[in-house]
């Protein structure tokens, strides 16, 4: 069993010994009214499950990761849940042992093993939505590192005099090529403070050619995600890169992340795969009970 605690939603998913999904449920996060309330909806999605199938693993994928130190989370862009005991805390509400592990390593091991990136040594994941993360999977195996930081890109600093990131510091990936950040740079360009235009109509806009600021906040889009995706492929040259969130549903995502990265890449060979996930929006709580049964 897996559960995948996003900022929107709250997603279940049960999956047999051979991977196929016998039952799918998701209901929203409402992560505005709370943590107490954040779990509490958590506790409901899985209490109705453990009746059809009590026995069984769980893993939980989160935004952000638990600190080896403290065992406390840190690090999620939903904020409400930082600094909390977010495992203990979890393990009593549904009264059993759970995994829990960031939500990007948990696509990253679910589209490794079973989606895109099946039959490569080296996969890095790549997760664009509310934010923005990453995961490493070397030989089926998730790569986590001893501060459990392993595969988190989105805070990358790409220019310090940036936007600020939610983590402290400015100019994150994050900022730049989440779902969040495409908004946040369209206000500051087109100086509103017009909260209701979302990403997927800014990119609308830019393809209809019908707002130059549209136009600009993508291209800058692109030149950050290239340059980004850049740096890692110098640094580890993995055999794919899996892109998956809301943003990798993008049409032309994949070719034009190539050409990017193409164009900044330490080599005039490029030829590493950028690829869409195989998974769909479900490659998270997929990678959630996998982790769970393995880890």
């Amino acid at each position: 069993m897996g559960i995948d605690l996003g900022g929107t939603k709250i997603e279940l998913a049960v999956l047999d010994q051979s991977h196929n999904v016998l039952l799918r449920k998701r209901i929203p996060t409402e992560a505005d009214q709370g943590p107490e309330h954040i779990i509490a909806q958590i506790q409901q999605l899985y209490f109705e499950a453990r009746t059809a199938y009590p026995l069984h693993s769980l893993g939980i994928g989160t935004p952000g990761s638990i600190s080896a130190q403290s065992g406390l989370l840190r690090n999620s862009n939903t904020v409400c849940l930082n600094g909390l005991p977010l495992q203990r805390l979890i393990e009593k509400a549904l009264g059993c042992a759970v995994t829990v592990e960031n939500d990007a390593n948990c696509f990253a091991l679910a589209e490794a093993r079973l989606g895109a990136g099946q039959h490569q040594s080296c996969v890095f994941g790549v997760i664009m939505g509310t934010g923005c993360g990453g995961g490493w999977v070397f030989n089926q195996q998730l790569r986590r590192g001893p501060q459990h930081l392993a595969g988190e890109w989105g805070h990358m600093v790409l220019d310090p005099n940036g936007l600020p990131c939610f983590c402290g510091h400015n100019g994150c990936v994050e900022t730049f090529i989440s779902g969040s950040g495409v908004e946040r740079h369209y206000r500051s360009i087109a100086k509103t403070s017009d909260n209701h235009l979302s990403c997927e109509t800014i990119f609308k806009l830019a393809k209809s050619g019908s707002n130059l600021v549209a136009a600009d906040v993508v291209e800058r889009f692109y030149e950050y995600l290239g340059q980004a995706l850049a740096n890692l492929i110098n640094v580890m040259d993995p055999d794919v890169i899996v892109l998956g969130g809301g943003l990798s549903n993008i049409d032309e995502l994949p070719e034009k992340c190539f050409k990017s990265v193409q164009r900044k890449v330490f080599t005039k060979e490029f030829t590493t795969p950028i690829v869409r996930h195989q998974l769909g929006d479900s490659a998270g709580v997929i990678g959630a009970a996998l982790i769970g049964a393995t880890y």
